[in-house]
């Protein structure tokens, strides 16, 4: 409904006729203004307040069905003015049928112009007034839909980036345990156990979810525990991270795709033992965490998509907005992934 603008849960109901009190209230003191009898002022205020109900009623059903727009906005003017007349009209019938005063019927005669061009901007400026809101409530129903579309294609964004990871670390894992089933094939069966009990643990999860740091850390170890399979006890990891920050909350499976690029650079690309550092500390409003490992600058470039690192960055730029909360340096054959946590409490 078109004056349904000026709805709301809870005072919507009072304000038409609130607004029908404030009409008869500066009807019936204006009238006595003019020095009309008390009992006249009372009978032509309560009927002049419901021409005027009656008026928006009419307005309300009228704009309800057919909301002027470009072109038609004239009726706006037009169809207040008109319905204005005839209620001035109907006001003036009733009264000179109901009183025979004389003075009285003067004055309703000669303020009827008067009351015809109050009675009309009032009407004219409700409609217009209707109009605006209603149309700022459009706006804003389609923002809020706007919101919620984008909302949805974050969300679907993200769980198509957590749906990719897991193939792309399967992917990985299936090739190793391809090259060891005939050389190693004892190693092989272990692999497979705990690819299976990893997946088992990370799958099951809500994708929208945080979790804790530490149950990060145990995730962590399991998928390290499947690359040592490989690499033995050339892979060596360090984890630097308090018990005081175990409970800090990060996106799930948000630290495994930067070990998993320091493995894929550090071991493919120097030979002998490697040791990644994983550290973790609070700064200010986020939590920092840090992988650090060797790489030979003159190696060849190891092969790939670059996913996981790219996977992180988007993730963190659909979550927080930001595309400053990973960063990537090299220096004296070390290579760092910095990432920076927000925590919101």
């Amino acid at each position: 409904m078109f004056f349904n603008a000026f709805s709301n849960p809870k005072l919507g109901k009072w304000i038409i006729p609130g607004t029908g009190v404030i009409w008869f209230l500066g009807c019936f003191l204006l009238l006595r203004r003019y020095d009309v009898e008390i009992e006249h002022a009372l009978i032509d205020a309560f009927i002049f307040s419901l021409v005027f109900l009656g008026g928006i009623f009419v307005l309300d059903r009228v704009f309800s069905l057919f909301a002027p727009k470009g072109k038609n906005l004239w009726l706006l003017f037009a169809v207040p003015l008109i319905l204005s007349w005839i209620g001035v009209m109907a006001h003036r019938y009733v009264l000179v049928w109901g009183f025979d005063e004389e003075e009285y019927l003067d004055f309703l005669t000669k303020s009827f112009y008067l009351r015809w061009t109050i009675l009309a901007m009032a009407e004219q400026l409700i409609s217009v007034l209707a109009l605006v809101v209603s149309r700022l409530e459009v706006q804003e129903e389609v923002r809020k839909r706007e919101a919620q579309m984008l909302q949805l294609s974050k969300e679907a964004e993200l769980a198509q980036l957590r749906q990719q990871l897991q193939p792309h670390f399967l992917f990985n894992s299936l090739n190793s345990i391809n090259a060891l089933v005939v050389s190693q094939p004892k190693k092989a069966r272990e692999m497979v156990l705990q690819l299976s009990e990893f997946l088992r643990g990370t799958i099951r999860k809500d994708a929208q979810k945080w979790i804790s740091l530490e149950e990060e850390l145990n995730y962590l170890k399991m998928y390290l525990d499947i690359e040592r399979v490989r690499f033995g006890h050339r892979l060596e990891v360090d984890f630097k991270v308090a018990e005081e920050y175990y409970q800090i909350k990060l996106p799930q499976l948000l630290i495994q795709p930067l070990v998993e690029n320091a493995i894929k650079h550090g071991l493919y690309g120097v030979t002998g033992e490697v040791k990644i550092e994983i550290s973790g500390r609070k700064e200010g409003s986020h939590f920092i965490l840090e992988v650090l490992n060797p790489f030979d600058p003159e190696s060849s470039a190891v092969e790939g998509t670059g996913f996981g690192l790219s996977s992180v960055e988007r993730r963190l730029f659909l979550l927080f907005g930001r595309t400053d909360l990973l960063e990537c340096e090299a220096e004296d054959h070390i290579f760092k992934v910095r990432l920076k946590i927000p925590q919101f409490l």
